[in-house]
């Protein structure tokens, strides 16, 4: 294993530390961050407030890439360099502290900064002269100087100089195997140049480059740009996709022939809505920001209310495919074919779905669905669970969803009606786009 005191911490000579990294926070962010930390020789504590998030990973039961499962097989038949833990006290045993929690939404689509707040108070309470935090959670432009560098100066500690800070914002594709840490640049801003310099030291093992930038505030800038363009595009696509349907044509293929020019044009895709806690949600952090110093950006706003729409919209698209085969929604058996919010992962954060199924249910109608990664979900009112006969019931409607890619689709060559949300069921001569 690398040694601390010749790389990382540089901290004062009496400063020794267990491990080199603890990582606080181990969903789908922290965990694989854990894992790569420690496959590339980090000696890496995993710190989560939930017990029963911990006993998933030390049974295995986590959501990963087939790469990171490998990965955490290593990890845990290596106690001695991989450890995992409630306890904040055991922070001050780490070189360096990242921070990977969520930064999600409340109803209002206003930005829930508890779970990170209270993160980086535990962090700073346990801070101990030497260490390097670093914030990887996606949150508005000045939290890291917010949260962590005024705090702790009020402890009396010198950023720079007794501690150092950095924000490098989380690059993690779920369910993308083309994406691995390993191949993916990391940007990095920094308190001081010295913060800069013990940051990129420790993520230049865990990525292909990292990349520089000016200040904390230019990197906490960089993600909510990265992803505030995705929503824009998106919203673009979906757009595209409604006035294409009403001209009578295959979106895809549109797509498909623009993204031939090799210049000036990056594909984005139609769907049913967007999920997970990147696209929908961060740049609402940006927008309450601005709103606060009264600056306006309309195309955000509009772009972010579009997407928030779009589940509303295969809504009245179910309704208006059950009408046309002269079916009421109250009372129409509707399958919802995949929940997750992308293909490939067990995740219903912000999916769709959950919107699309509760607003049929309050139509009247008779819901169900299925998903080979999510045996059951939270609804409206209760719990669902996914059906298993799906193939054998008499539907009046089908709504593609999200395909993973082990679900097999030809028995929907059978059914009546579909709906299709994905844009990808070319195949099905009689599917009815969204």
């Amino acid at each position: 294993m690398t040694s601390v005191n010749n790389s990382l911490a540089a901290a004062p000579a009496t400063t020794t530390f267990r491990y080199d990294t603890a990582v606080v926070g181990l969903g789908y962010v922290g965990l694989p961050t854990a894992l790569a930390l420690h496959a590339v020789g980090r000696r890496v504590l995993g710190l989560d407030i939930s017990a029963g998030r911990l006993a998933d990973i030390r049974a295995g039961r986590a959501d990963l890439l087939t790469s990171d499962q490998e990965k955490l097989t290593g990890a845990l038949a290596d106690p001695g360099n991989f450890d995992l833990g409630t306890d904040p006290a055991r922070m001050a045993e780490a070189a360096t502290v990242l921070i990977c929690v969520p930064t999600p939404i409340d109803h209002h689509l206003l930005p829930d900064l508890t779970p990170l707040a209270a993160a980086c108070r535990s962090v700073v309470a346990q801070a101990v002269p030497g260490q390097t935090i670093i914030l990887t959670s996606t949150t508005y432009v000045g939290c890291t100087r917010d949260f962590l560098v005024e705090p702790l100066r009020a402890r009396g500690m010198k950023v720079g100089v007794d501690i150092f800070v950095a924000f490098a914002p989380e690059r993690i594709d779920p369910g993308n195997e083309q994406h691995v840490q390993k191949q993916v640049p990391r940007v990095v801003g920094g308190v001081t140049d010295e913060c800069l310099k013990r940051t990129r030291m420790l993520l230049e093992g865990c990525s292909s480059y990292v990349h520089p930038v000016s200040s904390v505030e230019a990197a906490e800038m960089t993600k909510l740009y990265e992803n505030t363009f995705r929503a824009v595009n998106i919203s673009v696509a979906n757009e595209f996709a409604d006035i294409s349907r009403g001209l009578g044509l295959d979106i895809t293929e549109v797509i498909n022939a623009a993204a031939t020019k090799p210049y000036g044009f990056m594909p984005f895709y139609p769907g049913p809505g967007v999920g997970g806690h990147c696209i929908p949600c961060d740049p609402h952090y940006l927008l309450w920001q601005l709103r606060a110093d009264r600056v306006e950006a309309p195309m955000i706003e509009t772009a972010m209310r579009l997407v928030a729409g779009r589940p509303g919209q295969v809504v009245t698209r179910a309704v208006e495919v059950l009408a046309d085969r002269g079916t009421r929604l109250a009372g129409a058996r509707i399958l919802v074919l995949g929940v997750a919010y992308k293909p490939g992962v067990a995740d219903v954060r912000e999916s769709p779905a959950l919107e699309i199924i509760d607003r049929l249910r309050d139509g009247g109608a008779d819901v169900s669905y299925t998903d080979t990664h999510l045996p059951r979900i939270a609804v409206k009112g209760g719990t669902l669970q996914s059906v298993d006969d799906f193939e054998t019931v008499e539907w009046d409607l089908v709504i593609a969803h999200t395909l993973h890619p082990d679900v097999d689709v030809t028995w929907l060559h059978g059914v009546p009606a579909v709906l299709d949300a994905t844009y990808k069921l070319h195949e099905l001569g009689h599917r009815t786009m969204l």
